[in-house]
């Protein structure tokens, strides 16, 4: 592993262990010439997963880009980094579980959105507007009006 300061082609790793029950390792590093540490993280690779869209283009399975949008909705929610990990590994895991080579987008938000629905409903409105493409204030107060039937039925309310 090349160091990320120096570029020297050498490191040692000093400390591993293993994260989100083994999907993910992280390794603690440190370059052998200038002795500044970093970090690594290693999963694995997914297949080559399409993406089957709404209009019906397809395009490769991208972690960063569903990761990118769970970040979007919870910006400035008190979700923590690890939770948004966790919702992404487990969609993830989700998707690749599956024997096809192609998966729908709207399997993937559906999986997103039952998440984010536990994990902080404001983050939920938001992926859910984007998502849905919400065209009317009617729409969103669908979605908003499902959450609070939602939560009156946890709560005993009729």
């Amino acid at each position: 592993m090349r160091c990320p300061f120096c570029h020297f082609p050498e490191t040692d790793v000093i400390d591993t262990r293993k994260l989100y029950e083994g999907e993910v390792i992280r390794r603690r590093r440190k370059c052998r010439a200038c002795s500044r540490r970093f970090t690594t993280y290693e999963r694995i690779e997914s297949v080559s997963l399409m993406v089957v869209k709404k209009d019906g283009t397809r395009e490769p399975y991208d972690r960063e880009k569903l990761a990118r949008g769970v970040r979007t909705a919870c910006y400035r929610r008190p979700v923590s980094a690890d939770a948004i990990e966790q919702l992404v590994n487990d969609v993830e895991a989700m998707v690749m579980a599956t024997d096809e080579q192609e998966i729908s987008s709207q399997v993937i938000g559906d999986a997103v959105m039952r998440r984010l629905r536990d994990l902080d409903e404001v983050a939920y409105i938001r992926f859910a507007s984007v998502y849905r493409a919400f065209t009317d204030i009617g729409k969103l107060r669908e979605a908003v009006d499902e959450l609070l039937e939602r939560e009156g039925d946890r709560n005993g309310r009729p």
